[in-house]
């Protein structure tokens, strides 16, 4: 069985690196026939290689800093080719990505035969040497750069700092003299590249990645009061008003509500995309880059109104599932979850995709091709599953963001030991040092790229979330029943026991039934009612509509940037893609992957599980789709979020997996 035990360790990986080191650490086209890149290094090791140990300290960095998805999909995929450039510089086949090149006022000119030449006159092994000192160098470099303004850059970089001592490194080396083909100064030099490079990509890394032009149409909702009285468009984005903001890296943010996230990231320079996939959109004078631009989502009083009101009702019903003691009983082994064989296309579709009992299309395996045995079944309350679900995906505090959540899934695919290191599962192995170069490299060109999309969508239809939607139509009623109380076109649609109205004499109805006809749901009743997470649960129950709470903390309740469309689910399908692509085969090694977890020892927002519960997919789209259902399990996204985002996913996986491939094949 193959586990992601460590993926919520609190300290990184690499804590075990510098333990074996004796220091003290902290905290689908996979058949297509295409040629492997010619393996290039010697003996194959399962020893973590150093691109490995340096991934580990970004992600601990990440950690470390604000969680900014966009921004860290960004930084892992630059430190990767920083890596991959290193490694490259000493290839006869493989072409750098940055380095050689020219980018605005950048020219990242070397002679690179200065490397090749290294590589004819010392034995492998001292190749692999020089690769391991460029790689340290440049990526050590980059690290100090990008998160020197981190809340707990302290703990970064005495990691860093760590792991260039326990190397062998002089980390006050900063000679960019490449002339002597000294691998120290390679790596310095590509590390000043890339830090030029960022401060003119269209980031505006230079102003702390503030957007220079958008303005929200809604003013603040403030969670913790009744209803959404304020709110403007009931179709646009709506920041939140919160006493203290907690981001999901634990830092606390105040000083009002928070600023649309990367709102313009479309405008970044990315891996792969190109002007094929770029549309280009215009409001209020300022222009929007939108790649793969699915068009716009249902906008309520619309032609598709129906549709919107049923998108985001589906995710107060959801809310519903969150109770363990409903005694409802799921088999969430792959024996039965997994294997989805189409996306839905149509409204109708949707509405047979999504169960009103919860899941998706799943048909489940019956064997595990690994073993050739049925996966065992595995019969767990449905409230335990849907809360582990939703705060797994959720990353949690110190979180890595979804970016660097599958890299640390690839890191643990790459430690397994039925993992066979074959270029799209053919040709020879290859060591773990070109392995895991190349893999970061594929990898972070996908999460770059899936932010940079998922963003250009965000910023330009700047679509409500599920906490604004949901309290906003049930203010004005519901929309089933001109001949019941509190009709309005445009309110919640009922639901027979999920969605109903307030009846005189009911336990919500109030003094002298103050609160009839209002509107009432049954789900997970908020944060109020969990004084000490350890302890308590916000159960399921009846409540009003306007009270209702995604199942998050409620110093976070939703994230500070638009839905439309899911960046869960975008980066999520990208990097299962990449991986299905790279190991030549869509199942994890050994044909399963699990995280185990204890009763009432995982859940963070509430106590639970209530029995041991492990999360278990065969293949990465699985783990993929599993991903994308916890965000409406969260509250925090509506299907019609979800299933574009899996869709472009798709194509950014491929092509980002495929445009790494040119440069491994000495093209660019």
């Amino acid at each position: 069985m193959f586990s992601f035990q460590c993926l919520k360790n609190a300290t990184p990986v690499v804590l075990g690196f510098f333990l074996a080191l004796g220091m003290v650490g902290c905290s689908n086209d996979s058949n297509k026939n295409t040629a492997a890149p010619p393996r290039e290094n010697p003996a194959i090791t399962l020893t973590p290689s150093v691109a490995q140990q340096w991934n580990e300290v970004v992600i601990q960095a990440i950690r470390n800093d604000f969680a900014r998805p966009t921004v860290h999909a960004r930084n892992l995929f630059h430190t990767s080719a920083a890596m991959f450039d290193a490694w490259s510089a000493y290839s006869t086949s493989a072409s750098a990505y940055l380095l050689g090149r020219q980018y605005g006022t950048l020219n990242c000119a070397v002679d690179k035969a200065l490397f090749i030449n290294t590589t004819k006159q010392i034995n492998a092994d001292a190749v692999e040497r020089e690769r391991q000192t460029a790689i340290s160098y440049a990526t050590f470099r980059l690290i100090q750069h990008r998160f020197k303004s981190s809340p707990r850059s302290q703990n970064t970089l005495v990691i860093a700092e760590q792991l260039m001592k326990s190397l062998g490194f002089d980390s006050l080396n900063t000679s960019t003299d490449v002339s002597t083909g000294s691998a120290v100064a390679l790596g310095n030099l590509i590390a000043q590249c890339y830090i030029e490079f960022g401060l003119q990509d269209g980031s505006n890394e230079g102003n702390n990645y503030a957007s220079p032009n958008y303005k929200t149409v809604n003013p603040p909702l403030a969670p913790q009061l009744a209803g959404n009285p304020n709110i403007v468009d009931f179709n646009r984005w709506q920041p939140l008003a919160l006493q203290t903001f907690i981001d999901q890296a634990g830092n606390p943010i105040t000083g009002g509500a928070l600023a649309f996230l990367s709102p313009e990231w479309g405008k970044v320079e990315p891996f792969a995309l190109n002007n094929a996939h770029l549309s280009i959109h215009e409001r209020n004078g300022v222009q929007y880059k939108v790649y793969f631009d699915p068009g716009p989502p249902p906008m309520l009083g619309g032609v598709r109104s129906e549709e919107y009101k049923w998108n985001f009702s589906l995710v107060s019903q959801w809310s519903s599932h969150l109770d363990p003691a409903d005694k409802v009983m799921w088999d969430i082994s792959p024996a039965s979850l997994g294997n989805i064989k189409e996306l839905p296309e149509t409204f109708e579709e949707y509405k047979n995709f999504y169960s009103l009992d919860g899941g998706d299309g799943s048909a489940g395996y019956k064997l595990n091709p690994a073993t050739g045995l049925p996966y065992e079944k595995q019969i767990v309350p449905r409230g335990d599953y849907t809360r582990a679900l939703a705060e797994f995906w959720a990353d949690g505090l110190e979180s890595e963001t979804p970016p660097g959540h599958w890299f640390v899934i690839l890191n643990e695919v790459n430690k397994h030991p039925k993992l066979k290191r074959q270029f799209r599962g053919q040709g020879a192995e290859l060591n773990a040092l070109e392995w895991d170069v190349k893999a970061y490299f594929a990898l972070g060109g996908a999460m770059h790229d899936a932010a940079i999309t998922a963003w250009s969508i965000k910023g330009w239809y700047d679509y409500v979330r599920p906490v604004s939607a949901i309290r906003a139509m049930a203010d004005l009623g519901q929309s089933s029943d001109r001949n019941l109380p509190s009709w309005h076109p445009n309110g919640i649609p009922l639901s027979p026991g999920f969605i109903e109205l307030v009846p005189p004499g009911d336990p919500l109805a109030g003094y002298k039934d103050q609160f009839a006809g209002k509107i009432k749901v049954r789900a997970w009743q908020g944060p109020e009612y969990v004084v000490n997470p350890k302890t308590d649960t916000g159960d399921v129950g009846w409540i009003l509509a306007e009270n209702w709470w995604p199942y998050q903390r409620p110093s976070f309740v939703t994230p500070p940037f638009a839905g439309f469309i899911s960046g869960h689910s975008t980066f999520s399908r990208a990097a299962a893609e990449v991986l299905t692509l790279l190991t030549g085969d869509e199942y994890f090694p050994g044909g399963k992957s699990s995280f185990k977890l204890k009763t009432n020892e995982h859940l963070k927002f509430e106590q639970g599980p209530s029995v041991d519960i492990t999360l278990e997919w065969a293949t990465y789209r699985d783990a993929s789709n599993q991903c994308s259902l916890s965000r409406i399990w969260g509250g925090i996204h509506p299907p019609v979020d979800d299933i574009p985002g899996r869709k472009i996913g798709i194509s950014i996986g491929v092509e980002a997996f495929e445009r790494a491939e040119h440069y491994f094949l000495g093209k660019r």
